[in-house]
Parts: structure tokens; sequence; C-alpha cells
């Protein structure tokens, strides 16, 4: 599927860097950090901030705080933000592999509405929408940088920046000669082989490239089947041409197999001792009724490649221009058993091509620093649903079938910034332009052949979602030591949860058609979801220790909410809830000696529901109640201790009790796990530079708890699925560099 037009792709952008030279410029987005915090001389965490701006309103990570995360860190990009407070990742999956059956929340508020990108340049799909997190080796980056609050208006668009935002910073080709092997093995038959070849400088110029791969497995820890393989490769090529152009291309390839984990009715849940290991079905029964369960009928296939040139022109230290042309590609196919319809099996199918530019000059002289960009996307998303009968994979038709259009992103920015004194400043504003396609809805016809039949009653007129996009920063530096700051920034996430509401309406549309409500009718509904974020934080640092808290406040409007249409007696998603939230975040460490440093990184979270909510004529009593899946208080805490060549990391991380429907009749309770990771580097042996051997004790208590929770903001009781949290586990794992 559309091999050619990926080909074409690869071309272009080479053809684009060839005349314009290669890139020694850094990717200059983190300028300099603060507050560093350290740990026995190896910086983990630090404030950071973008191009041009001159507050600190984000979190940087280090490679090493992403490698003392562990083995799942390496290939999930939510596992390696997991340390920081204000931040709940929760898998069925001890790995870091399992795409798509990881939940993230950031303040409470779901992952998948945020923003994911490298070096600025988006990543995102569609059903379900939100960042493909799953698709890199996490040891192909230096650092990444995370955004609770305001999200900076230089960060490529995409679907939008409610969830938080998430910034990726390749790890470019090293100007020396550098080879990288790593090998992991573990439980449940996990192995993981990981390889980087670095050029270093081929010519007087610069040239240099890099490639790695890697090849992850593992079988389930419940039920029958694998994650994985999954196959990784990254190619990364800088060509200086002269002083002033630079061009660096970076190419990932990403492809997953895996069998999906089966989740939990709540009954099921209460009752884990006998449903712990409750999973698919090994063989097959002739019943639809019990083979829509079969472990081969529930898996996936996921393919995505992205191919981003960044080119940098400076002709003077104060003038700098950037462009980053992009092309991304997505082909998925995911199995899922239903008992709609007395059992069928289900395949989504995605195909989704993204090709896009952003363009972005930088003007930087005392006493302001000024940046202006950009951004414009292209994207086709086809995606569409086949029913097969569970007995010989009979296939019945299309589910939802429907053609669209290519779509446009259109989104400006500028932003300022300066200093006086002790003061940082900074303004910045982004329009936001969604230009969505029409649709023409068919169904399937009569069988045996299901033909498509063209059907009106399920089109959808193209539209414009727009917003305007304000930020603001301002700090002050009592000292070196002790810095004060605020920031504001509206986020938002684009209209989102079509096939819901296409399913909805084409399973019900006789009730619609009588009422002569069409499909497009119910779009209307959908709007943009906004947000207006407030951090108000402190940062202090002593010998002894690092302190940052941070005050947090948003209003959150127009979400996706299920409400009551007393014309059809059903109930469908529009965009009219309104929440609020607040809380406070802290970043702590105590250096208690120079080999001992402890961190505690708490949250404390509420994200409350403004008013009730109607559904089926009566009210739910919604207002004030904690959002779904929001445990008021996380707690991520432990020890980092450096002997010589040994460390050794043990930690614990607690997450609070927290709910599964809107109206609090589901309650999860909370649990904590205890792990431990050890590591010895033996240091300039005879045949290579070093060699490290770690282990890592996952669980260590064997804690059956509940640990991704597959719900909507507004579920009610009864429709929420768990999946059960991942056994001890363990990992042994050698890496050599020449």
């Amino acid at each position: 599927m559309k091999k050619g037009k990926w080909f074409l792709g690869v071309v272009a952008v080479v053809s684009v860097c060839i005349p314009w030279g290669a890139g020694a410029a850094e990717d200059a987005r983190a300028i300099k950090q603060f507050e560093e915090i350290v740990v026995t001389g190896e910086k983990i965490i630090a404030p950071t901030r973008e191009t041009g701006e001159t507050v600190y309103t984000g979190t940087e990570i280090t490679a090493k705080g992403i490698e003392v995360q562990g083995t799942p860190a390496s290939t999930s990009v939510y596992e390696a933000i997991g340390i920081l407070p204000g931040v709940s990742v929760e898998s069925a999956d001890p790995y870091g592999l399992g795409a798509e059956q990881r939940t993230i929340r950031v303040r409470g508020v779901r992952g998948m509405l945020g923003a994911l990108g490298v070096s600025g340049v988006p990543n995102y799909g569609g059903n379900p929408i939100g960042p493909r997190e799953y698709i890199y080796d996490m040891e192909n980056f230096q650092s990444l940088s995370v955004y609770k609050g305001a999200a900076p208006a230089d960060f490529g668009a995409g679907i939008g920046s409610r969830g938080g935002a998430i910034d990726l910073k390749p790890n470019w080709p090293k100007k020396e000669l550098g080879f990288t092997f790593r090998q992991g093995f573990g439980t449940d038959n996990y192995h993981r082989t990981y390889l980087r070849f670095d050029s270093g400088s081929l010519t007087k110029s610069g040239t240099a490239f890099s490639g790695s791969y890697s090849y992850t497995e593992a079988d389930k820890w419940k039920g029958p089947g694998k994650t994985g393989p999954r196959n990784n490769f990254n190619l990364a090529l800088e060509q200086p041409l002269g002083s002033i152009v630079d061009v660096k291309l970076w190419l990932n390839s990403n492809d997953l197999k895996q069998n999906l984990y089966r989740s939990l009715t709540y009954a099921e849940s209460q009752n884990l001792d006998a449903n712990y290991k409750l999973d698919y079905n090994e063989t097959l029964t002739g019943v639809k009724a019990t083979d829509i369960n079969y472990y081969d009928y529930n898996r996936g296939e996921y393919e995505n490649k992205d191919l981003i040139a960044f080119i940098t022109v400076t002709p003077s230290e104060q003038l700098r221009f950037t462009l980053k042309p992009y092309f991304c590609d997505e082909e998925t196919e995911i199995y899922q058993g239903s008992s709609s319809g007395g059992g069928i099996i289900q395949k989504r199918t995605r195909d989704i091509d993204r090709k896009g530019v952003i363009v972005e000059g930088f003007w930087g002289a005392k006493p302001v620093n000024i940046t202006a960009g950009y951004h414009f996307e292209n994207s086709d998303m086809q995606i569409y649903t086949q029913k097969y009968n569970p007995v010989g994979l009979a296939w019945q038709g299309y589910g939802v079938t429907a053609t669209t259009g290519d779509t446009y992103i259109h989104s400006p920015y500028l932003k300022i910034a300066g200093s006086l004194k002790k003061i940082d400043w900074q303004a910045g504003v982004k329009y936001f332009r969604f230009e969505d396609s029409a649709s023409e809805g068919y169904r399937s016809g009569p069988a045996p052949a299901y033909s498509l039949i063209r059907d009106a009653a399920l089109d959808r007129e193209a539209r414009t979602y727009d917003i305007v996009l304000p930020s603001a920063g301002l700090s002050w530096t009592h000292s070196e030591n002790l810095q004060f700051y605020t920031s504001y920034g509206k986020n938002f996430i684009r209209p989102y949860a079509y096939l819901p509401l296409v399913n909805l309406y084409s399973q019900n549309k006789a009730a619609f058609t009588a009422k002569g409500i069409m499909l497009n009718d119910l779009f209307k509904g959908y709007d943009i979801e906004e947000s207006d974020n407030i951090d108000l934080g402190m940062r202090l640092k002593t010998a002894r220790f690092d302190f940052a808290p941070t005050v947090f406040y948003g209003r959150h409007k127009n979400l996706l909410t299920t409400i009551y249409d007393s014309r059809v007696n059903l109930n469908y998603q529009q965009n009219i809830g309104k929440a609020t939230g607040y809380g406070l975040d802290v970043e702590a460490n105590f250096h208690l000696h120079p080999s001992v440093t402890v961190f505690i990184n708490p949250t404390y979270t509420i994200l409350e529901y403004d008013d009730d909510l109607t559904y089926n004529g009566a009210t739910l009593k919604a207002k004030d109640n904690q959002v779904v899946d929001t445990p008021r208080m996380i707690v991520k805490t432990g020890l980092i201790y450096k002997w010589g060549a040994l460390e050794a990391i043990p930690s614990v991380n607690f997450i609070g009790s927290r709910y599964a429907d809107v109206e609090h009749k589901e309650e999860v309770s909370s649990y904590a796990t205890l792990n431990l990771k050890l590591s010895y580097t033996f240091k300039k042996i005879p045949v290579a530079e070093n060699l490290k051997i770690a282990a890592e004790l996952n669980n260590i208590l064997d804690r059956r708890y509940i640990s991704r929770i597959n719900s909507s903001d507004d579920t009610r009781a009864g429709s929420t699925s768990y999946m059960a949290g991942a056994p001890f586990s363990a990992i042994l794992s050698a890496s050599v560099e020449f």
C-alpha cells in the first residue's frame, strides 16, 4: 500500500537536502538549563525552554534520565517520562512494548490528547487520535522535553496539546567513530538486541552519519501469544556545506506485531486472585460467542515510517532560518473480537499519510529575541472497519465506510522574549486552522457480496475549525540558587472520536432519519476542546538539595461529553463539557552524600467536572467529582547510590485510588510497586571503551493491581474495561561501546 509514495517522499527530501547542504548546527531548541538537578555528577532532569525563549517552563529528561528508568523506557516515550511528577503511565506490558495498550495522564488529562514531536515536527494518527509513542528507540535521543502546562508556540500543531507536549531531541551522529551493542534477556522470554554505528566525521566539512537497528520480543506474561517481534531502524545524516548552511536528515522505521492483552470487567477486577491471568483463548471451538476471544483474532500489526529534514541557514550570529520538511506514513491493521451481532471479528485498518513543512526565522539581539514561523500540513487518513465471522473468518462486509479527502493544517506563530536585569519575560501567539474534508458515506449491501451502497444520510460536510492560542511567561531570578516563575498558555485539541459517532448513527439510522436527523447534523456539535493553564513555580538549589514545586491551575471547556437526545432516545457525544483542575507538582532531590541522592516526586491533582451530566433522561451526579482515572495523589521516589563502578537505584511508585466511572461507583484501589536497578561498568577494557552489566527487578513484591483503565472522561459504570498490572519481572542486560 502506497510503497511508491513512500519512496517518492524519500527521494523528495533527499533532493531538497542535496542542493542546500547539511548541518553542523545544533537543533538550538533548549538553549540552556537554569537549575540542573544533578545526581552524582550526571544530570537526569533539568528545567528547559525552547528556541528564543527566556523563561524555563518545561522539564528536560536527559539520556541518563531515560536510562535510569530501565527497559520499558527504551521503547516507549511515555515510559521514559514516567519519573516526572504530574505524569501517570499505566500499562499491562512490563517491557514497554504494548502499542496502544498503555495510557498516560498529564495532570489528569489524557495524554492521547497531547502533542509529541521530534524537534517540533508532530507525530500523531487517528483511531485512536494521538501520538504513536511506541515507534522510537529511545537510545537514539539525547533528551526529551516535557511541557505539562503551556505548550511553546513553535511546537508543530498536530492535533493539539491539551494533554501536555513532549519534544524529542535526536542523538545526532557523533564526531568520532563509534559502535554500541546492547543485549538483554528477561522473564517471559524477553530479549532485545540494539546496535548503533556512528561513522564519525568522514570529510573535512564534517560529513557524518549514524545507523541503528533493534529487535525486541517477549511472550505475554499471561495467556498465549507474543508482544513483538518489534523491528526498529533509524538513520541520521549530517552534511555541513560551508559555514552558513547546515542540513540534517532523520529517518525512523518501526514495525511491530503483537497479540493483545484481554481486559477485565469491573466485577472481574474486584477478584484479581481469581482473574489475574484471565486472557484470550488458545484454541478455537467453533462457537461464535467463544471464538471472538481466540488470541489470534485479537492482534495488531503496526508499521510507521517518518522522514524529516532539518535545514538551517545562519547568515549571522543574530539571524537564523530553519526549514523542516517531513513525510510520515502509517499502515496498521488491528483484529479484535466483538460480541456485537452474536459475535464478529472486526478488522480496523489505518492507512495514514502526512506531509508538511515548518518554516521558521529567528532574530536574537539584545534586548529582545523574535521567533516567527509557519506550519503547514496535508494529511490523508483512510480509516475503515471490516467484519468477519469468528467461525472460519468468512467476510461479512464493511463496518464504517466513508470516503475522505485531504485535510490541511495552517498554523502561523510568533514569539518575542527578553530580559531586564533579574527579570525574564516572553509572550507568544499561535493561530491554528484545521480544514477538515467532506465525507461520502456507504453501507454494506446484503450477503453474499456485501457490495457497498451509497448512503447520503452518512455524508459529512467539509468544515473548518480554528483557534487563537496565546502564551506568556515571566521569571525573577533572586540569585544563582533561587528563581520564581509563572506561565500562562491556552492549549487545545482538535475534534476527534469520529468513528464512535458514525457507528452509533449507522446502527440507529432508522430512528435518526425518522426525525429528519442526518449524520452531518450530529457533527455540528463537534468543536475544539480548549484549556487555559497557569503555572506558578519556584526553583531552589543548595549544596544539599534541589527543590522545585509548581502550583498549577487549568480551566477546560468544550470537552467531548455524552448527552441524551430525547428525539431518538439515544446518547452520543458532543463538545459541551467543562472541568476545572488544580494541584501541586514537586521535584525534590536530597544529596545526602556525594554517592547518595534521594529523589521524591509527589503530585496532588484535583480535576473535577463543573456540572452534572444528562444521560438517558436522567441526571448523573458528576459535578465536583474527580475526573475518571485520575488519582489525587501520586508519589515517585527512590535512591541513587554510586560506589565506584557500581550503581544501585531502588525506587517505589505509588498510585492513589481512582474511579473508573463519572459517578464514582467503580473505585480502583491504590497500589505501590517496588523496583530495583543495578549496574556495574568496566572502563577502558582491552577490546572496548566500556562494558556495562545491568539487572532490573520490577514489581519485586509481585503486587497484583489494576494498571490501565480504558475509559473516557464521562464513562458510565459498567462500560469500563480494566487491565491487570504486570507481575514481577527480571531483566539482565549487557552493553558495550567501542
